[in-house]
């Protein structure tokens, strides 16, 4: 009883027919319930493969979420001391002409207003532009086809 090498011996190799694949031939020997262990533990594998990836990318985008924001929090409490300042100095400037120290400080805040409002704006656009854990998704979305039976030619 000579077979090929990785397939199991069968009756149709002296008919000249192709020899059965190991897939249906390890279906046709196990039973119903190996073969649905077999596949929940494939399933439980692939779901903590994809659990890890989640995290991998989840820590290293926090990482350099965290970085870059303690920076722009010590460039943002430098640049406030020095817009404040530059804004006193602009109020006083403004106060010692005909208009007066009341309604320079008015200008001043008009003028900080007009810029808040353009950076809370800019932020918003790019808080939106956050795209999250992209491989993770795309690895999720391909598991349902996965599980789909494949289709062979016969």
């Amino acid at each position: 009883m000579g077979g090929t090498p990785g397939y199991p011996p069968s009756s149709s190799a002296a008919s000249g027919s192709p020899p059965t694949p190991p897939a249906e031939a390890k279906a046709a020997n196990t039973s119903i319930g190996d073969l649905l262990s077999d596949v929940t533990q494939d399933l439980s594998t692939l779901m903590r493969q994809e659990l890890a990836l989640a995290k991998a990318e989840a820590t290293q985008s926090a990482k350099r979420a965290g970085r870059g924001a303690g920076l722009y929090g010590g460039a943002g409490v430098a640049g406030h001391f020095t817009l404040l300042f530059l804004s006193i100095a602009l109020m006083w400037a403004l106060g010692s002409t005909a208009i007066g120290l009341g309604w320079s400080a008015v200008i001043v805040a008009i003028i900080w207003a007009i810029i808040g409002g353009i950076l809370a704006a800019r932020a918003k656009k790019d808080l939106e532009s956050v795209k999250g854990l992209p491989r993770t998704a795309d690895s999720m979305k391909k598991i349902p086809e996965s599980l789909k039976p494949s289709e062979e030619p016969r």
